[in-house]
């Protein structure tokens, strides 16, 4: 969540910056509507408390003179059930206040450069070069049904379109995705966790999924529980309404899940093949860490996401996500995307991002600075989407008569 106090004091600039993000300005109108009508209610108030303790002195004054406090009285009672009507319409504010700053996206940070879509993304660097074949290469879904390893018509024939049922060296070959991704995390310095796939309402809060996007949530029917999108979501929220007594070195965390998402507003994109599943495998990164040491872990976090790519021959490409490509939480976002020579073109296969203490306000996560407690700040990545990555090896490792070459490295996992 944002902070409702620097808003408040620079709101015409962090105003122009959100807009850029894609907030429409009736929200940001509406959001300074009630910062003014809550300054002039706690003006009121404040009027009525200094009133109040005025009463309180001329009370000492009048019994030292032996004045009769009868009439003093009942102004002091009148006064007081003023200051606790205010003081609940503030309250009432205040919440209001809240609630629609829960809607409202993290600032983005000063370097991501200004746009309005994917579109106006910024190219960084490409890492590998693409491998010249001399045949046309295949598409994953051409290659998995004539190979046996991806089944898409049981998969709908079990749950429904984009769902997909992997067989065969395909189903091995994701498991040891998911084992080689955590061995090389761990080596990083992450610390695998296990955790729950179903998380309350109260965690998807923590880490900005709900109010907003509560359509693409898979939502158990009668109880508080929903299938998460992202490991990020338990994994950030381990820390949710604690104080970390020593944060010296950043917490490091990793974990394999599935994650399910209704994919709202994907329209009809990417209906073909593995691309944009409602349920997929990936394997998470997530940081806590002091405000001074995010953009240092940000950094060692990319770098992570990109070796394990190039540990197994996979040619992709930084990209620096512009305001308007910008997830709801991030303040800063570099995606990796990998080549698929199916498809010619680069896709996405891991984003991580910074989102500063924007998720540690909202799930009260903090940190002993001294005597004080401060936000931390939060990081996520994927590392890699399973998924995503079995395709690229089956598009990037096919030879001519369609069979599929397994990468050296992960041999030993099969």
């Amino acid at each position: 969540m944002l902070d409702l106090k620097l808003l408040e004091k620079n709101f015409d600039e962090i105003a122009k910056k959100l807009q850029t993000k894609g907030v429409e300005e009736r929200l940001l109108l509406e959001l300074k509507e009630l910062f003014s009508k809550y300054k002039e209610e706690k003006r009121v108030l404040e009027e009525f408390q200094a009133k109040q303790n005025q009463f309180s002195k001329l009370f000492g004054i009048y019994k030292k003179e032996g004045k009769d406090i009868n009439e003093l009285k009942i102004q002091v009672d009148e006064n007081k059930a003023k200051i606790i009507a205010h003081q609940e319409i503030v309250k009432d504010i205040e919440e209001e206040l809240k609630k629609l700053a829960l809607q409202i996206p993290n600032i983005p940070d000063p370097d991501v450069p200004i746009g309005k879509d994917e579109e106006d993304n910024v190219e960084l660097k490409k890492v590998l070069e693409p491998k010249k074949f001399d045949f046309t290469p295949k598409e994953h879904w051409e290659l998995g049904e004539k190979l046996d390893w991806i089944d898409f018509k049981r998969g709908v024939k079990l749950a429904k379109s984009r769902f997909a049922v992997l067989k065969n060296e395909a189903a091995a070959l994701e498991r040891a995705l998911i084992n080689y991704m955590l061995d090389f995390n761990k080596n990083r310095g992450f610390k695998e966790v296990y955790v729950p796939f179903l998380v309350n309402s109260k965690t998807l809060l923590g880490t900005g999924q709900l109010p907003k996007f509560e359509d693409d949530l898979f939502k158990i029917e009668d109880e508080d529980l929903y299938l998460i999108p992202t490991a990020e979501v338990p994994l950030t929220n381990l820390y949710r309404d604690e104080i970390i007594a020593d944060l010296n070195e950043p917490i490091k965390l990793t974990a394999y899940t599935p994650c399910f998402r209704k994919e709202a507003g994907s329209g009809g994109r990417d209906v073909r093949g593995m691309i944009r599943q409602h349920q997929f495998d990936k394997v998470e990164l997530v940081a806590i860490t002091k405000p001074e040491d995010s953009d240092k872990m940000f950094e060692e976090m990319v770098n992570c996401a990109s070796d394990l790519l190039t540990s197994l021959n996979l040619p992709h490409r930084w990209v620096m996500l512009c305001t308007g490509d910008l997830g709801f939480s991030a303040a800063k976002t570099i995606d990796l995307e990998v080549w698929l020579p199916g498809q010619n073109r680069y896709r996405e296969i891991s984003s991580i991002s910074n989102t500063r203490d924007f998720q540690a306000r909202r799930a009260m996560i903090r940190y002993k600075d001294g005597k004080k407690n401060r936000l931390v700040h939060t990081l996520n990545g994927s590392s890699l989407a399973v998924g995503r990555t079995l395709i690229a090896i089956m598009e990037n490792y096919q030879q001519k008569d369609g069979s599929i070459i397994i990468p050296e490295i992960l041999k030993k996992y099969l």
